[in-house]
């Protein structure tokens, strides 16, 4: 059942409220004024609070600007009989999500209560949402090489340094990079992902800066690239060691410059992006064959973070295999299954050239191919490697 407090100095209206909001099977508090309305917000979670402007002591407004800090998902709905034009805007300026005068109208009070319910809804759902994803992004191991990436990630994740993430395929460079952002001060922004390698030479221009309106041949409308996508949050650049030389050399002026251009523009359009960026590649080696620009390394390696292969990271394999078994069963709808200790055994003799992704593979088809319990003969069985 929806709660809601009602804060208001007057006993009639209050008693007259809870009356009415009861019988439309909502539960309902009452508070006398704004001390006593905060002091009940702190203990108690409410769906939408409904609070008047003008009480004795601390008046509404006042109220109002606390319970943004007490209870930022709350909608506010503020209710007066003194009320004109100047008080309304003041209140949606301070955050209310309404303004109702007295003497209250009884259909348009409820349907901004069922308006504000929905939007408490959503906001609870959404939170319920970021902590599945983040749960899916989640870095799984306690062995000394990943617990130094994961600090690493946390110390610089606060700041708005560049980093460069390296490591072998599947040992989990993304999930370093949403970590980053999701620790960071930008973590209320977008998280935007480019897979430089999978785009081809001709379009990563146009993928990164966007596009004017017949700037090319299939350009039938104007379009934002990524940069802009990304504005006021994270953009991550993965397999940037696979990115064209020319590409590069535009990437390193909006790196410089906060400033991009647009495929087929002249317009300098300013961006607020922190660039994350990753790579498989020895760019070194890719530095010295004049496959890379040096220049442009040297901007996104501010911090260098080194992602290690699950073939150094071993005695995660433990905590790996229950994590990939809890989910994947939960995904499929079915009881967990049991690993024995000659599975786990099993599973770190083998040759993990594949990293974290081939990890999650072989543990999917054992779920799939084993009965009730996956055993070091199982793992034998099904989880042989490429030769």
């Amino acid at each position: 059942m929806s709660k809601i407090l009602v804060i208001d100095d007057e006993r009639s209206i209050r008693n007259t409220l809870k009356d009415i909001l009861e019988y439309e099977k909502y539960e309902v508090d009452l508070a006398e004024d704004g001390k006593k309305g905060l002091e009940m917000v702190k203990q108690t979670e409410y769906d939408i609070i409904l609070c008047d402007i003008k009480m004795p002591g601390m008046d509404g407004i006042e109220v109002l600007e606390q319970l943004h800090v007490v209870a930022p998902d709350s909608p506010v709905v503020m209710i007066s009989g003194h009320g004109n034009i100047d008080t309304a805007v003041e209140s949606i300026k301070k955050g209310a999500y309404d303004f109702i005068e007295k003497p209250l109208d009884l259909n348009r009070l409820l349907i901004t209560i069922r308006n504000a319910m929905d939007k408490s809804t959503l906001v609870n759902e959404t939170k319920i949402l970021k902590k599945k994803v983040s749960k899916k992004f989640e870095i799984i191991g306690e062995s000394p090489a990943i617990k130094r990436v994961i600090e690493m990630a946390d110390r610089v994740a606060p700041t708005d340094a560049r980093v460069l993430i390296t490591g072998s395929n599947g040992t989990g460079k993304e999930l370093v990079a949403r970590r980053i952002h999701d620790q960071s001060n930008r973590s209320a922004g977008p998280f935007v992902e480019v897979n430089c390698a999978a785009i081809p030479s001709e379009l990563i221009e146009s993928e990164l800066f966007g596009h004017e309106k017949g700037s090319f041949t299939s350009a039938v409308k104007q379009r934002k690239g990524k940069f802009e996508q990304a504005n006021g949050g994270t953009l991550f650049l993965d397999e940037i060691g696979d990115m064209s030389l020319p590409a590069q050399a535009k990437v390193l002026r909006a790196l410089q410059e906060s400033v991009i251009s647009r495929v087929g523009g002249d317009k300098h359009i300013k961006v607020d992006v922190r660039v994350v960026a990753a790579t498989n590649k020895n760019i070194a080696v890719e530095i010295e064959n004049n496959r890379f620009r040096e220049d442009l390394y040297h901007r996104l390696s501010v911090i260098l973070i080194h992602v290690p292969p699950l073939n150094d990271r071993l005695d995660d394999i433990p905590l790996l295999a229950n994590y990939f078994i809890s989910h994947i069963c939960n995904d499929y709808g079915m009881p967990e299954k049991a690993i024995t200790d000659d599975a786990i055994a099993e599973l770190q003799k083998i040759n993990w050239t594949g990293n974290i992704r081939e990890f999650r593979n072989v543990i999917e088809r054992l779920i799939i191919l084993c009965d009730k319990q996956i055993t070091g003969e199982d793992v034998q069985k099904f989880a042989a490697p490429l030769k």
